[in-house]
């Protein structure tokens, strides 16, 4: 996810708590959504799909984030 702010991610993950948050919740759904969809958990069709909204409303934050924090 964005290779070109790869070092940026480190940075923020090791430093910055609010980016860390958003960071661990955006791959915590991300295998949530996976294990649905192998059906390791159950889910309806709809469920996953909620899931994978927020999922995209994070990583859009994320993004935002990290485009304002590298031109700081």
């Amino acid at each position: 996810m964005f290779p070109e702010f790869r070092d940026l991610i480190t940075k923020l993950k090791n430093n910055d708590a609010y980016f860390e948050r958003l960071f661990n919740k955006h791959n915590e759904l991300d295998q949530d959504i996976k294990n649905k969809e192998e059906n390791i958990q159950l889910a309806t069709h709809t469920e996953i799909e909620i899931l994978k909204k927020e999922k995209l409303r994070i990583k859009d934050e994320l993004y935002a984030y990290l485009k304002k924090k590298a031109t700081e």
